[in-house]
């Protein structure tokens, strides 16, 4: 699969059009269109504006594997990876007292 069939798998996964997608990266829609219609894949220096507005990790966009959501950007050497884990463990109660918690703490900043 091209890296650019990936892109739009993920664009209609998430629910994004071209046009969207366009205005959040600036990437200019006709790039986009060229991608699909010509069958290219995105320039190198674009990789990362598309990993980030489109919230993957560059090795998910580039390997075969395909997109999940799990294939967000965490390392999983990252604190982060383990409360994303510790989280999905929960039952909904706990994860109800979690995001409060959460939100508390947001608040205070």
């Amino acid at each position: 699969m091209l890296i650019s069939d990936r892109v739009f798998q993920i664009l209609k996964e998430k629910g994004l059009s071209q046009k969207e997608f366009s205005e959040l990266s600036g990437i200019p829609q006709s790039t986009i269109s060229d991608w699909k219609r010509k069958r290219v894949n995105p320039a190198a220096d674009k990789i990362m504006i598309i990993c980030e507005i489109l919230d993957i990790s560059p090795s998910s966009l580039l390997s075969d594997s395909g997109y999940s959501p799990e294939h967000l950007i965490v390392d999983k050497a990252d604190s982060e990876y383990n409360l994303i884990n510790g989280y999905r463990s929960l039952d909904e109660k706990q994860k109800d007292r979690l995001l409060g918690y959460m939100q508390a703490l947001l608040e205070q900043s």
